[in-house]
């Protein structure tokens, strides 16, 4: 039988429909239907300056907001041939690790709650809070910061706030521990993940799954290990797990936050001083630049008229981790019990993903099916 699960549910953060077909609970086919949230965003900042367009690019995605202000950023500054002061790249590693904690945090509380397991999503969640609270004293924002701008950051960071933004990072790191064993050795959740939304290394290789996605299934590669700011600076290296479950997954996001925490703390204690933004004349030109966002690479390509943004296009990583999600996750290795946890475990974004409205030949709206959408 064929079992429709969305485009309204109570396990899914956003609207889209997972047409499972099924031979009694085991999941042989799976298919996921786009089409209910289609924002146009790309066209809209056809036309516009940098300065609008940077506001919308904030708002493409919700929980990775921050790293698509600063590939875009980016982009246009090596259009411009221009390289934002050391101090600013220093300050956009300390944001950008700060917004990977919380995305982590939030995407596996959410796999929790799928699972129905209220402990570990409230603890998780209250994790969070001391990150977004850091979040706010470096930005003055929870969200959408407003931080990024072509040249640097908006504002210089007050040095007397890192001594509170360092306390709460402790205090994720002492309790992380425990909710990190109460994940790794609890039983049900074992159950629950262990073993469950297999995809081998060569599948996501094929399925083009990026970020802790990939990393979950074998892939040993992060986008933030051709980062100059952190290959020339600091000293990162990229976690990864070899199982390619839900368990691998979840894991994988968990074991990243220390490896964030040690990266901000490597920022604060060798902030350069200096500027924290230079002025950019822009240049008409076209370049495409990527950085690691929290569920994986997320790439601007930028054509610029002056100041004005031309053309623009965005490729964000949950197209392919969806994707490799309904063909490899949940298609014959899955059962319907576990099937929107094991979609919650690939850290799904539609409304990133669905950001151009698909029209026909009237410039009417319409929707079409995920596959032809690929």
């Amino acid at each position: 039988m064929i079992l429709p699960i969305g485009p309204i549910h109570p396990g899914l953060k956003e609207p889209l429909r997972l047409k499972l077909q099924t031979e009694g609970e085991r999941v042989v086919k799976a298919e996921i239907e786009y089409g209910y949230v289609h924002r146009g965003i790309e066209k809209i900042m056809e036309g516009k300056t940098w300065q609008k367009a940077i506001y919308l690019s904030e708002r493409v995605c919700g929980i990775c907001s921050y790293d698509h202000t600063q590939t875009f950023a980016e982009t246009i500054e090596k259009i411009s041939g221009v390289e934002a002061p050391l101090r600013a790249q220093f300050l956009r590693v300390i944001t950008n690790e700060l917004d990977r904690i919380q995305s982590h945090l939030l995407a596996n509380s959410t796999f929790f709650k799928c699972l129905d397991h209220e402990t570990l999503f409230m603890q998780v969640l209250d994790m969070r809070e001391y990150i977004m609270d850091s979040i706010e004293l470096l930005t003055g924002n929870r969200v959408n910061m407003g931080w990024n701008v072509v040249g640097g950051v908006k504002m210089d960071a007050d040095e007397r706030l890192f001594k509170p933004i360092l306390d709460n990072l402790k205090i994720v790191e002492e309790q992380l521990p425990f909710t990190r064993e109460l994940y790794a050795e609890g039983p049900v959740v074992g159950l629950r993940s262990k073993g469950v939304g297999l995809m081998s290394k060569k599948e996501a290789i094929k399925g083009r799954a990026v970020g802790p996605i990939g990393r979950g299934s074998g892939i040993k590669y992060d986008f933030r290990q051709e980062q100059p700011t952190y290959v020339d600076h600091l000293d990162f290296k990229p976690i990864w797990r070899k199982e390619g479950d839900n368990y691998a997954r979840n894991l994988n996001r968990f074991d990243e936050i220390p490896e964030s925490i040690s990266l901000i703390r490597q920022a604060i204690d060798n902030m350069p001083k200096g500027d924290y933004r230079i002025p950019v004349d822009i240049k008409t030109g076209f370049d495409t630049h990527k950085n690691e966002a929290p569920r994986g690479e997320v790439t601007y390509m930028i054509e610029t008229n002056g100041n004005l943004i031309k053309h623009i296009s965005i490729r964000t990583p949950s197209i392919s981790n969806i994707d490799a999600c309904a063909r490899y996750m949940l298609d014959g290795v899955a059962t319907v019990a576990d099937a929107v946890a094991t979609y919650a475990s690939s850290d799904p974004c539609i409304a990133c993903t669905e950001r151009v409205a698909i029209v026909d030949e009237h410039g009417e709206s319409v929707k079409k099916d995920f596959y032809e959408v690929i």
